[in-house]
Parts: structure tokens; sequence; C-alpha cells
């Protein structure tokens, strides 16, 4: 059984390097992992990666990448050299995407890549909204199985999708459960 350290990976949302590192400097070695999404990403770019891998992290970039193949395949390679762990990726991208990612991440270092199924955020009527008129469960199973198919390692998922995901996908998929709040604390986003 993996130890709580490694399997917990906090989330690093905030607007610049300086605050996520006095974050990072403040957890001391309580983690392992930390994740790097778009905000900080943008923001303080393989830098800041670069800084958390010297001090011995993994990173979870998450970054949800949705392009032509091509162009995420290339994107896949240059995360390569940022020494990344996990990176994501849209699975609604397709299944001629997500294949060009996988492909691309079987090189040397690569990182592990999630799909991002269904937003979190997202509800019936905004998937409706978007032309799928499957409720949002169908869907992530849908997009999971074609995910699977393409070669992608895992899913971000919701505490609420994972027996389903697990059942459709098998017991080795890597399966990411984000924004899990204690009791009482702010929704948030």
């Amino acid at each position: 059984m993996p130890s709580p350290k490694s399997c917990l990976a906090v989330a690093l949302d905030l607007p610049d390097a300086a605050s996520a590192l006095k974050l990072v400097d403040s957890l001391g070695q309580t983690c392992q992992w930390f994740k790097v999404g778009m905000e900080l990403y943008y923001a303080a770019g393989n830098s800041i990666v670069h800084q958390l891998r010297d001090r011995g992290f993994d990173i979870f970039l998450d970054l949800k990448l949705h392009d032509i193949p091509n162009t995420v395949a290339g994107a896949v390679r240059s995360v390569t050299q940022s020494g990344a762990g996990l990176l994501t990726l849209h699975a609604g991208g397709g299944a001629a995407m997500m294949s060009a990612a996988a492909e691309a991440a079987k090189a040397s270092g690569s990182p592990r890549l999630l799909a991002v199924t269904v937003l979190t955020s997202m509800d019936a009527a905004q998937l409706s909204g978007t032309g799928v008129t499957a409720s949002p469960a169908d869907q992530v199973l849908r997009l999971a199985k074609l995910a699977t198919q393409s070669g992608i390692d895992g899913f971000v998922c919701s505490p609420e999708e994972v027996a389903a995901v697990r059942a459709a996908t098998g017991p080795d998929t890597l399966l990411v459960i984000p924004g899990i709040r204690p009791a009482g604390a702010a929704i948030g986003d």
C-alpha cells in the first residue's frame, strides 16, 4: 500500500512562483506531489516545474491540452523536457489527438497522461449547450473508454465517478481525484 505522502498532490493554484514556493516551504516534506495548473504555469513557465523538481518533488502538470493532434503531441514532447510526472489533456479532443499524445509520451522521461472527460463544473444543461445530449455521467464513461482505447494512462475524475470509471477502464488505470475539501470548507470553484 502506497504511503499517503506519495498519493496526495497539493494544488499550487496560485498566481506566481513566489506564492507557490512559500506554500511549498510551509508544507516541508509532508507530500511528494504538487499540482501546477494553468494560472501558475502561464505565470512562471517551466521555471516553477524545475524549481520544484530541484527540491525533490514530483509534478502533476494540469494544462488540459486540447488542440489538433500534431500540436498536442508537440506539447507532450516539450513537457517531457520539464520533468513533470503527470500531464492532463481533454478527452474531448478526440481519439486522434489522444493517440498522438500517447505516442509522443512513449519517449523516455515522458509524463503519464491523464484525460479530463467532463469538467466537474459542467452540468447537463451546460453539456447540452455544447451539443452533447448525454448525461454528464454517460459522457464521462464514453470519453473514458475512448481515452483508454487511445492509450491514455488515466483520468482526472470526481469522487462520484471513481467506481464507474474504474469498472469501465480496468484496475490498472490511474485515477486522480481533485478538489476534495474537508467538511464545512468553502466550495470555491
